[in-house]
């Protein structure tokens, strides 16, 4: 029966290891925030009418050598790339204008990086350097066009009119053809003097430029119109001059931020799946990096924060095969060094199994591994092998039980976590345990006596791990008696220590700043950072404005007062040094076409209007910094939402919603929240399995002043929480639940069996203890592993559970003589 058990459990492993490595890893931002939360429905309504927050390619090369023709037809055509379309020049409009559809040609064929590009539609908007002065151009010419249509019929009215009136005062030839050309002349001054009185002064620049003909007023319109290869025009829009000047002007610096640099933002489609948008960010490296869009002097850097995040996916796969190949090695080891018969790593084995289902699992139900799954692998293999243990050294099934099912109790408080990862992370805990016992119970050896096998430390450890072990014995040995004599004193200075934790434990730092949780040598952390170091911002908050028609001069009127206001507050001299810097949005591309809505090209329109005029999009660049300081910009910035009746603002954006994981993580009562579910979701537990209060108080004590020593240690080790670590204290409740547990129940059956108190506590801590060490050992060895991992995150984490759950896994070794001391055990018999 028991072959027939094992073979199911390794076809069972070795099918769901199948599965798992279906797995996909996500750093989605709905894993730091959650999907529930007023600012996470706001991003993706922003994300749906305008794409996801901009992917950004940093062109580095002097702006002034950009704009020369063989450059700029360089950056339309990686531009048009980019946003998935094909490119022509237009004759009539002397510019390149993008062509979709059928007709749509990729760069470099159907298979390149554009065709895919292209094939999936990834972009919903592409705006930089290239685009906008096309657009310009074609814009000017086709006012210059409209100004030419309407000039001939004004001319030729005028014409007409004096050539009737010219007759009617029967003059000769000569005097009527000086009558009609003087007459097309003044109706030329007069249409053109017009035209610039209503605000078209590009067109009537470009148009006066010319000589007037009242032949042929549109050839002498159309005889100096500006071009896309016209550098001097191209200065003159991006400069304010054509000549003596190299600084782009202010109003442009979302796409020239320096005289050195310019900047192409990509929005992707919002539709894309957290894979897709992976693959169309490897695309548009691979684009920018084809020879036909190489300039002399140029370099491309594909940047912004969606690229960190996609980066840290990419690290997660990396993260796992070496995290699990380091855990399997210390677990093999610790069982090398600890049993002597054969069979020696089945413990390992079983735990694999269980890690390989409960993987499997979380991919049949179509589940992703975020950054803190990474951490479940080696804790939950430490912890699998400690049921194995437990099993191997003949501690009865119902008390491993009863343990696990408090330790899973523990976990569970995990999910009342306002980060969803953390959650996550609590339910992939929860299943893990329940297989891992079972894998251990199911597929561990069965002694012909159904007996244990003893651990023999010393007969296997190396001379100095032994020398430790026999005076860590000796002092716990000579401890015992007096915690037994002064019990009260134990636990009143352990509930010092716990009281103290409690209250410093809230004063604890929180590390959230993205640049010190991945990892340092990411080469898109230092991207990003160059980004900043360019144009002064590495991110954007976006504000959607929503309204029956934003265009409303009331509507308008707003926008254009909280743009200066936050300048006011949060800007500086130039972008390098502000906090926010006004980046792409209604009101500056309305400043720049002359506050019209009709001289915003129809392209740019789009990335900051709805078709339908009922949502807008005021951005703000914003600067690299820790989340603390980013929440109070955004709280600041929230508070500052005043908008007219009738007319919605909300904050969007990846910087807001990691202004809101901030506050999740710095809110010490819901971490303390956290601590009171997981000790009363272990009482319920406890209670149910042993059914004696009596028994539950016993190993409960030292867990609940476990909690307070681990936040003193946390407080006393100045080390910052992370969204990882911020759960330590509920990790502390559900792994030293399981050791107080063994140890309290082994005194209980000792003493059943006729020992004294003193004598019970000696077998347990000789017989039991040892093998609560192992399982122990195993257990934070798990923890230990992580401390390898480059993700700085997970190694914080590592580190810091190490050593919490060490020196919280001694304190309720002591304390829980103590404990034993203080409850009534005078009826032997009876159950604790």
């Amino acid at each position: 029966m028991r072959r027939v058990r094992v073979v199911a459990l390794v076809v069972l492993a070795l099918v769901s290891a199948c599965v798992a490595l279906t797995l996909t890893p996500s750093t989605s931002i709905n894993t730091f925030v959650s999907s529930s939360s007023s600012d996470y429905r706001a991003t993706q309504a922003m994300y749906r009418q305008f794409g996801s927050d901009p992917v950004v390619v940093l062109v580095r090369g002097s702006v002034t050598s950009l704009l020369e023709p063989a450059e700029i037809k360089t950056l339309s055509r990686l531009e048009a790339c980019l946003g998935g379309q094909g490119l022509r020049l237009d004759g009539a409009l002397e510019a390149y204008v993008p062509v979709t559809g059928a007709a749509a040609k990729p760069q470099d064929g159907s298979n390149s990086a554009c065709g895919k590009l292209m094939r999936d539609h990834a972009a919903k908007v592409v705006y930089g350097p290239a685009t906008f002065l096309n657009h310009a151009v074609a814009a000017v010419n086709t006012e210059v066009g409209s100004l030419t249509v309407n000039a001939v019929k004004t001319v030729r009215a005028a014409e007409a009119a004096a050539r009737t009136l010219a007759k009617a005062q029967k003059l000769d030839k000569a005097q009527t053809s000086a009558a009609v050309q003087a007459a097309g002349e003044l109706a030329l001054e007069q249409e053109l003097a017009t035209a610039e009185g209503s605000g078209t002064s590009n067109a009537t620049s470009a148009a006066s430029k010319t000589t007037a003909s009242t032949t042929k007023p549109s050839q002498a319109l159309l005889a100096n119109v500006p071009s896309i290869a016209d550098e001097a025009f191209l200065r003159q829009i991006v400069f304010g001059s054509a000549t003596n000047t190299a600084k782009p002007a202010a109003r442009f610096a979302y796409l020239f931020p320096s005289s050195d640099a310019a900047i192409i933002q990509i929005r992707l489609r919002a539709s894309l799946s957290e894979q897709q948008q992976r693959q169309a960010i490897g695309w548009i490296r691979r684009a920018v990096d084809l020879p036909s869009f190489r300039i002399a002097g140029v370099s491309y850097t594909v940047t912004g924060e969606p690229v960190l995040l996609s980066d840290l996916g990419n690290e997660i796969s990396g993260q796992l095969i070496l995290l699990l190949a380091v855990a399997v090695v210390v677990m093999a080891l610790v069982l090398l060094a600890i049993f002597r018969r054969r069979l020696r790593l089945l413990p390992l084995a079983t735990a694999l199994a269980a890690v390989a289902i409960t993987f499997g699992l979380t991919a049949a139900f179509g589940g992703t591994l975020t950054l803190a799954d990474v951490a479940v692998f080696p804790v939950l293999l430490g912890l699998a092998v400690d049921y194995g243990v437990q099993f191997r050294s003949g501690t009865p099934r119902a008390v491993i039980a009863s343990a696990g099912l408090a330790t899973a109790a523990g976990f569970l408080a995990l999910l009342i976590s306002p980060v969803p990862m953390v959650g996550g992370f609590g339910l992939l805990l929860v299943v893990g345990v329940a297989v891992a016992f079972t894998t251990a119970a199911l597929g561990g050896p069965t002694e012909p006596d159904g007996g244990a096998e003893r651990l023999e430390p010393t007969r296997l450890l190396p001379e100095p791990l032994l020398a430790s072990i026999y005076g860590a014995g000796e002092i716990l040995g000579g401890l015992i008696p007096a915690l037994l004599r002064h019990p009260r004193r134990v636990l009143t200075v352990a509930a010092a220590l716990a009281v103290a934790g409690w209250v410093l434990g809230t004063h604890t730092a929180v590390q959230s700043d993205i640049t010190k949780l991945v990892p340092s040598n990411m080469p898109a952390l230092s991207n990003l950072q160059q980004l900043e170091h360019t144009t002064g911002t590495s991110g954007e908050v976006d504000v959607l404005v929503g309204a029956a028609n934003v265009t409303s001069p009331k509507t308008l009127a707003w926008m254009r007062s909280y743009e200066q206001r936050m300048s006011a507050r949060f800007g500086s001299s130039s972008c390098a040094q502000a906090t926010l810097c006004p980046a792409l949005s209604l009101p500056s591309l309305l400043q720049t076409a002359g506050g019209t809505l009709t001289g915003v090209p129809g392209y740019f329109q789009r990335a900051v209007l709805t078709a339908d005029h009922r949502y807008a999009l005021l951005a703000f660049g914003i600067r690299l910094m820790p989340l603390s300081r980013q929440r109070q910009v955004v709280e600041q910035m929230r508070a500052a939402l005043d908008p007219p009746s009738g007319t919605t603002a909300r904050l969007a954006g990846l910087p807001v919603l990691g202004a809101d994981a901030e506050g999740s993580l710095s809110s010490s009562s819901d971490r303390l929240l956290m601590l009171v579910v997981s000790l009363a979701l272990v009482a319920a537990a406890l209670l149910a399995a042993l059914r004696r209060a009596r028994r539950v108080l016993v190993p409960l004590i030292p867990i609940v002043l476990a909690t307070g020593w681990s936040g003193l240690l946390v407080y006393a080790l100045r080390i910052p929480l992370n969204p990882m670590s911020a759960t330590l204290g509920t990790l502390v409740i559900a792994i030293t639940t399981e050791f107080s547990v063994l140890l309290s129940e082994r005194v209980r059956r000792q003493q059943g069996i006729g020992m004294t108190r003193r004598q019970a506590i000696d077998d347990a801590y000789r017989t039991t203890g040892i093998a609560v060490l192992t399982s122990a050992l195993t257990a934070i060895a798990g923890f230990a592993v992580l401390v390898v991992s480059n993700i700085t995150m997970l190694r914080d984490f590592g580190l810091l559970a190490l050593v919490d759950l060490t020196v919280s896994l001694a304190g309720v070794m002591l304390v829980l003589p103590a404990t034993l001391g203080m409850i009534d055990l005078k009826a032997r018999l009876a159950p604790l």
